[in-house]
């Protein structure tokens, strides 16, 4: 079943509720009306029984029923088109209207009657509102129910409610009308906002929705989704980037590998010659598997699936490993290759696989960057809760502007071309996300002519608790 459309539906809860207040008014209007017309009515009778109180109140002591009755006929004669019937409590009549001679009343029970009591009757077909109150003369206890008629106030309460049934579905139709062209106009942002999307593939990316200044939630949602629109566009960019980057990169080995096998077998050639050639393209290879293992590695890091396996680690004693590691290459380098490695223990979580590998990257960068005689330092400090690990070589340096480049991937700085010097440019960009991975932060300080100072800082940790029963 097709769902009905933001529009649609906006217009039906608007028009719900506008029932419903209507519904709540126009109900609300005709009791407060209902009681205000009764109020009056109820005054009127309430100064008839007021007149009543005072004719009795005026009447000697020791007047008989009789009298009582001849005085009443004589008082009302004038009143005999009126609603009113006077009886003793001992169930004589004292005085009846000629109405109500000819349409009685139930008497009431004088002992019955507190203050002044209201009733509605239809008599004779027509509608009649009755008072009835009690008097107490010379210590007789008598008791009068005085009328009037109401056609006023049912016609006026009949009209009123006739009013409302009749312009309540008019003014429903007017809301429904204006609801639905509210919610339209409401919308017309986020259909223009839809329009504009359908239009963005992976050929105008650079594309972006209209910029709305409605100051509301529409004009945060146009900003949000141009936002998401800037990080796909630039995530989009580095994968087309990056796949034109590793197919130039691929592009070069293998052909220096086909080339030398096309040469070795054009003629026949020594054994010598061949084996010359067979390094040649072993020599290739090899560095091809590295920039494809290189590329796998941010590959998986971009999807998520690269894992590390965090553990408390003593990073001096790494760092130690690492160094004696390098000490043949900076002999066969003709550097000097001093640590700065105090002895203590300095414990961080880290992969200590994917940590030997960053220090690997920033020192073989070091080594490459750095002519004989030339020194590279690596240093361990621990500042605040910060291990800080510094690669610093008196190497060619880099310039400011391409210091914020040279973590991007691929990218090689311009003084050094080489591909045996130089390698894919990748290292870096690995070095950045392992960092990054860690809770830490990586970044150089560098000048041209007077070398450049890697920083890695990582979050340090207490020294682990040493289980005794692991000892």
């Amino acid at each position: 079943m097709r769902k009905l459309s933001i529009g649609v539906r906006l217009t039906v809860w608007y028009l719900a509720i506008f029932a419903l207040a209507q519904f709540v008014f126009g109900i609300s209007m005709w009791l407060l009306l209902r009681h205000k017309l009764y109020d009056v009515s109820d005054d009127n009778l309430e100064s008839q029984v007021e007149d009543l109180q005072k004719f009795f109140d005026a009447q000697k002591p020791g007047t008989s029923d009789a009298d009582l009755r001849q005085l009443s006929a004589e008082a009302f004669t004038d009143h005999a088109g009126d609603y009113l019937q006077i009886y003793a409590g001992n169930g004589n009549w004292i005085y009846q209207s000629k109405f109500m001679k000819e349409h009685p009343l139930p008497p009431v029970e004088p002992d019955h009657i507190g203050q002044a009591s209201f009733q509605d009757r239809r008599v004779s077909g027509k509608p009649l509102r009755f008072a009835a109150a009690r008097f107490v003369v010379n210590g007789r206890t008598y008791a009068a129910q005085t009328g009037m008629e109401i056609d006023d106030l049912v016609n006026t309460l009949s009209a009123f409610r006739n009013y409302l049934l009749m312009f309540a579905p008019l003014a429903l139709l007017v809301a429904a009308s204006g609801g639905y062209w509210l919610s339209r106009r409401a919308l017309a942002p986020v259909d223009a906002i839809v329009g504009t999307a359908r239009q963005i593939s992976g050929t105008n990316l650079d594309s972006r929705l209209a910029k709305l200044d409605t100051g509301d939630e529409l004009e945060r949602l146009s900003d949000t989704l141009n936002e998401m629109l800037d990080r796909i566009e630039s995530s989009f960019r580095r994968v087309t980037q990056f796949t034109a980057d590793a197919s130039h990169e691929l592009r070069t080995p293998i052909s220096l590998i086909r080339t030398e096998a096309e040469l070795a077998l054009r003629r026949s050639r020594e054994s010598a010659q061949y084996q010359e050639s067979l390094q040649h393209i072993l020599r290739e290879a090899e560095r091809t598997t590295g920039l494809i293992e290189e590329l796998l590695t941010l590959a998986r890091a971009d999807s998520g699936c690269e894992s590390l396996k965090m553990h408390p680690l003593n990073v001096r004693d790494t760092l130690r490993d690492v160094a004696e590691g390098w000490r043949p290459v900076a002999t066969m380098c003709n550097l000097e290759f001093r640590d700065q490695l105090d002895s203590g223990e300095l414990f961080v979580i880290a992969d200590e696989t994917a940590l030997r590998r960053v220090l690997n990257i920033l020192l073989d960068n070091a080594f490459k960057f750095t002519a004989a005689p030339g020194i590279v330092d690596l240093s361990l400090e621990q500042k605040h809760d910060k291990a800080v690990v510094t690669v610093r070589d008196s190497g060619v340096g880099i310039a400011q502007e391409e210091q914020e480049k040279i973590f991007e991937r691929f990218y090689r700085v311009d003084k050094v071309r080489s591909r045996e010097a130089q390698g894919a440019g990748l290292g870096l960009s690995i070095a950045q996300w392992i960092v990054q991975q860690h809770g830490g932060t990586i970044r150089v300080e560098s000048e041209p002519g007077k070398g450049s100072a890697f920083h890695v800082e990582l979050p340090s940790i207490p020294a682990p608790v040493q289980n005794p029963m692991m000892a």
